[in-house]
């Protein structure tokens, strides 16, 4: 059911995406945090007492930037505590939080599936 619900919600995202890192895209002033996976934090990007993804953060970026062409589609799901809105954003290249999984750039966070969404995108 709620992947009907995602699909009557998906819009499509009207600007030039890009990779602020491996898990977020900046769309005009829209920040978006990609669905259900995090990254590797780029440099001081990881606060004391938190515990970040190994790995390089530029590769992780280069990645997702390798990824977004268009057309793009967006189901925005909310925001986080940043403000930023949490969503899944689809390209030509697919689900872009599944691209980012599949390259070994970033790690599933079940905890942040809205439902098993990205679960479902990636099988």
């Amino acid at each position: 059911m709620l992947s009907l619900i995602a699909l009557a919600a998906a819009q499509a995202l009207t600007c030039a995406p890009i990779a602020v890192d491996g898990d977020t895209l900046r769309c005009g002033r829209e920040r978006i945090r990609l669905l259900a996976i995090d990254a590797p934090e780029m440099p001081g990007h990881c606060r004391r007492g938190r515990r970040c993804v190994c790995g390089d953060p530029f590769a992780s970026q280069a990645s997702l930037s390798l990824a977004l062409k268009p057309p793009f589609r967006i189901v925005r799901v909310g925001f986080d505590h940043y403000g930023r809105t949490l969503a899944t954003v689809a390209g030509r290249r697919g689900d872009l939080s599944c691209w980012q999984l599949r390259a070994g750039q970033a790690r599933y966070r079940g905890d942040w599936d809205n439902g098993g969404v990205v679960r479902g995108a990636c099988r």
